[in-house]
């Protein structure tokens, strides 16, 4: 399974939701169909079905807390409204709390990286910076954020 490309659905899939009516299934079913055409996942059908599992988790698991989420995320943006973040920015650290706060397979450096090269790879040339910042902020009172 390729985790990286399973994210880079998650933070598409979270997008295309937001701006269109599409439900979770559709918006990852669509994309990982991108993925396979363009040959982004260079694997067998069975990669492909992981790959895809693990994005529809991750973004149902999103869906599911996004009022907590951005509460949260609120709390850690200094100087920033949600609702005044860019739509890739706030998609990305959507996907890197629910993975902080509510996963526990991934190692919080590896969420912080990843969301790094997500924004950078999506975002501005300020994105970067600006989620590292947040995450940062989050990072360091992570364990009251899971209790």
């Amino acid at each position: 399974m390729k985790r990286r490309l399973a994210r880079e659905i998650t933070v598409q899939s979270l997008y295309q939701m937001e701006m269109n009516e599409v439900t979770a299934e559709e918006a990852v079913a669509t994309l990982l169909a991108e993925a396979r055409d363009e040959n982004e996942i260079g694997a067998g059908k069975v990669d492909a079905g992981e790959t895809g599992e693990f994005a529809k988790q991750l973004v149902l698991g999103v869906l599911e807390r996004k009022a907590a989420i951005d509460g949260m995320l609120q709390q850690y943006l200094t100087g920033w409204q949600v609702d005044r973040l860019s739509k890739v920015d706030h998609q990305v650290l959507r996907l890197a709390c629910f993975e902080l706060v509510f996963r526990t397979d991934v190692p919080p450096k590896a969420v912080v990286n990843e969301a790094i090269e997500l924004s950078k790879h999506f975002g501005t040339d300020e994105s970067g910076k600006f989620v590292n910042g947040v995450l940062g902020r989050l990072i360091a009172e992570l364990d009251k954020l899971k209790s």
